[in-house]
């Protein structure tokens, strides 16, 4: 079982693949703020509108001094035609063995028409350019959610 991650903890690091062929390890991002959103899956209605308010907000975000990388368990080449598909501009990175999502607490039991079976719970966490947790979203709804992890990223630098 893993710990509950709580405000104030420093956020379990990773290293994970990327769109583009690249790589993200957020050890390497300390110095900026990061938000790390997880997302059930690429070219969804509520996944792709989320993409897309990250990706509007971007050069405010890198106003705020803060990264964002979006999480799910989709391949590196499902996310490259998602991003190819929607134009995205933010990083999205692929957890196929669900390894980030699980220290992150957001790989739960769901349940959809009847049906129960494991996926990713939308969720975002906000760390600080030390690597703190400083704010977590839990059950996201997508409407007006980037807007509001931008105002606390604010806060911070």
């Amino acid at each position: 079982m893993t710990t509950e991650l709580v405000e104030g903890m420093s956020a379990p690091s990773f290293s994970l693949p990327t769109n583009g062929g690249g790589t993200i390890n957020l050890a390497e991002l300390r110095g900026q703020n990061v938000v790390v959103y997880f997302y059930p899956k690429d070219n969804t209605p509520g996944c792709t509108t989320e993409a897309l308010d990250f990706t509007s907000l971007k050069d405010q975000f890198a106003n705020a001094n803060t990264a964002i990388i979006g999480v799910s368990a989709d391949s590196v080449r499902k996310h490259d035609n998602f991003i190819t598909k929607h134009d995205l501009g933010i990083t999205l990175a692929s957890d196929e063995n669900t390894e980030v999502c699980n220290a992150y607490g957001v790989w739960v039991e769901k349940k959809m028409y009847g049906k129960t079976f494991m996926g990713i719970e939308r969720a975002t966490f906000l760390m600080d350019s030390s690597g703190k947790l400083t704010r977590i979203w839990r059950k996201v709804k997508v409407k007006g959610h980037a807007e509001e992890v931008l105002t606390a990223a604010k806060t911070l630098s």
